[in-house]
């Protein structure tokens, strides 16, 4: 049981600039040092991952002029997880007059990430969503639009003003069809070369530095080396531990995996975020949940009955009998709290015995006042997509009966430990979007993963990536260092098809995703983790003993696709863990049972724990490093949204 681990050396952010907050970025702009367009043509870069964080960097440097390779283990770029999001993405425009600035988004998000987020990286982020929205309606993004024609606006969680633009219920669609045309002129133009199906597997590090990537074809089988100056990783969040959450069911942690044991600090893998808003488990058969986005609570009110045990349908329940929970707890914020917040609140509530649906797993969604107020039309133009996706997966009318939902997994805010030039703790890797634990802290407030995925890829790294490849190309890569990558990652397949087992990898992942929801889900103990950590190195040493992978490795295997990742998800899961019992505190999507005030809520211990948890691989055990996190604008405090 792997509870254990030694403490190293604090880490630092050698690259944020000092001064005041809101010249920081201008100043590391013009710090950086430039390549000039002849020497970019001679410089190559590699981007994992074709989602907005990935599609937008790779189209950037294509245009900058730099050699890029895209890789993406689906059919085609605009498959990415990214085109499932729903609700919409975060600026400061202020188009609405209603008191927003890039401060107030600054401090909303560093609040909402319950101050656990570097201060340098969320006031950037503030700063260049304003330009975000610029460079998506000039791509021809149909953002929704206002009667007069100016671009619309809605709220959403942690938030008292409306800063969320939109395109309906499909806006990482359309932002990453956006990326995706950008991309496609690059790859007509022959700046980026496009590889689909392929998977990464393994980093090649030479001499200290990144220097390429060992994939494999997915149609083929082949495994295939492919080198440059830099590698940029994009390859989204590990939500996926779980099993069951709102991702894609390809959505996978062997790209950062694998890069963490090759060098890379993983930074707070402990900090996962469950959407309050998702339809509940219907059945031990499912694979996976699907999301109904956070817009919803803009007019939907969420309830329960008063009493416990009330079955009745929810249009026999009279108003006086029924508790608009979050309305009473939190007044200020009502329906529109963080997503933390919503989430165990409903958890509460069905733990004392007032859920709604099979099993007392749910809560309404109710949209009687809305439809009433504005109309069904209106609600139907706002919402129309997600009702219709709601109806079609439960059999049930939203507009005619409340919609049922309750919590579920669906973001990473830890990731690989990047500064502020997102580059990771070996020089000449990047790490963009989810992927890397930058802007968030301790919770994502709702439609800032967009934000940050195009902040990153069109506008912070084009310009850090440069003030690293200025000092390449970086000559020839050592030999032996990619045939030990290429090794290892034959010898890991080899060793998946010589079982001779009877379980899928399917069955003890859903296993595994189970264990850590029950263990380190929506709320941890300190009894909890260690039956976590206790459990799984059983667990994986009988699924390396006992895990069926049929086929061949030269082919098209799905099984041996999700053979490699389940492997690597237990490696993650229990890094999760062992990060989860070692911070004893509360924060944002980090709950210790043990660690709450006299309301339940999330109680912080910042003397002992106002850091990132950067942790290192070790043969013997994770070590750990500590970058002290310091608040000069946003003074710490307690949390309220009351």
């Amino acid at each position: 049981m792997t509870t254990r681990y030694t403490e190293g050396e604090p880490i630092r952010d050698t690259k944020a600039p000092d001064g005041p907050i809101e010249d920081r970025w201008e100043k590391r702009k013009f710090g950086a040092k430039l390549v000039n367009p002849a020497n970019k043509r001679k410089l190559n870069v590699i981007v994992v991952g074709t989602g907005l964080a990935g599609g937008s960097a790779a189209a950037t440097l294509g245009e900058l002029g730099y050699n890029v390779k895209s890789f993406c283990y689906q059919d085609t770029p605009r498959r990415a997880h990214s085109i499932a999001a729903q609700g919409g993405i975060n600026a400061a425009k202020n188009y609405r007059g209603d008191g927003d600035s890039i401060y107030r988004l600054f401090y909303d998000t560093v609040k909402g990430g319950d101050f656990r987020a570097r201060e340098s990286n969320v006031y950037r982020l503030a700063q260049v969503s304003v330009n975000i929205i610029d460079q998506a309606v000039a791509q021809g993004v149909p953002f929704a639009r206002e009667y007069g024609g100016l671009l619309d606006t809605r709220s959403f969680g942690g938030a008292q003003v409306s800063r969320t633009f939109y395109a309906r219920g499909q806006t990482g669609q359309q932002l990453l069809l956006g990326a995706y045309q950008a991309l496609e002129r690059q790859i007509a133009a022959g700046t980026v070369e496009m590889h689909t199906r392929h998977e990464m597997l393994d980093l090649i590090v030479s001499d200290g530095r990144a220097r390429g990537v060992i994939v494999r074809d997915m149609v083929t089988g082949e495994i295939e080396r492919h080198l440059a100056d830099a590698v940029v990783l994009a390859s989204g969040g590990y939500g996926n531990v779980f099993f069951l959450s709102t991702n894609a069911k390809g959505c996978n942690t062997t790209a950062i995996w694998r890069a963490h044991r090759r060098g890379a600090m993983f930074a707070n893998p402990c900090y996962t975020q469950i959407h309050p808003t998702c339809i509940p488990v219907s059945g031990d058969y499912q694979s996976k949940l699907t999301l109904m986005s956070e817009s919803l609570r803009n007019d939907g009110r969420v309830w329960v009955p008063l009493e416990r045990g009330d079955a009745r349908p929810a249009s026999e329940i009279p108003e006086e009998e029924r508790d608009y929970y979050l309305e009473r707890i939190y007044p200020a914020f009502g329906n529109l709290v963080p997503r933390d917040i919503a989430s165990r609140a409903a958890k509460n509530v069905c733990d004392e015995g007032r859920g709604v649906g099979p099993g007392g797993l749910g809560v309404y969604l109710d949209f009687a006042d809305a439809i009433r107020r504005l109309g069904r039309d209106a609600v139907e133009k706002k919402y129309g997509n997600l009702f219709e996706m709601y109806e079609r997966i439960t059999g049930e009318d939203p507009y005619a009966q409340p919609m049922r939902i309750y919590p579920a997994v669906h973001y990473t805010m830890g990731g690989l430990w990047v500064d502020y030039d997102l580059q990771s703790t070996i020089p000449g890797l990047f790490v963009i979007g989810e992927a890397n634990f930058s802007d968030h802290g301790a919770n994502r407030l709702g439609a800032s993963a967009l934000m940050q995925g195009l902040a990153d890829g069109y506008f912070v790294l084009p310009t850090t990536i440069g003030d690293y490849l200025a000092n390449g190309p970086y000559g020839e890569v050592d030999e032996e260092a990619v045939a030990e990558a290429e090794v290892a990652v034959r010898e890991k397949i080899a060793r998946l098809l010589s079982n001779d087992g009877d379980r899928t990898a399917d069955s003890y992942h859903r296993e595994l995703g189970k264990l850590m929801w029950d263990y380190c889900g929506m709320e941890r103990t300190e009894e909890s983790l260690r039956k976590a950590l206790e459990r799984i190195p059983e667990l994986r040493e009988e699924f390396w003993r006992n895990v069926k992978v049929s086929g061949e490795a030269g082919e098209l295997n799905q099984a041996l696709e999700r053979a490699g990742r389940v492997a690597d998800f237990f490696d993650l899961a229990e890094l999760m863990c062992v990060d989860a019992l070692h911070r004893t505190e509360s924060c944002g999507g980090h709950f210790r049972a043990e660690s709450q005030d006299a309301d339940g809520e999330a109680l912080r211990d910042d003397e002992h724990f106002a850091y990132v948890a950067a942790w290192e691989y070790g043969e013997q055990g994770p070590i750990l490093h500590k970058e002290d996190l310091d608040y000069e604008y946003v003074k710490m405090s307690q949390r309220s949204y009351k």
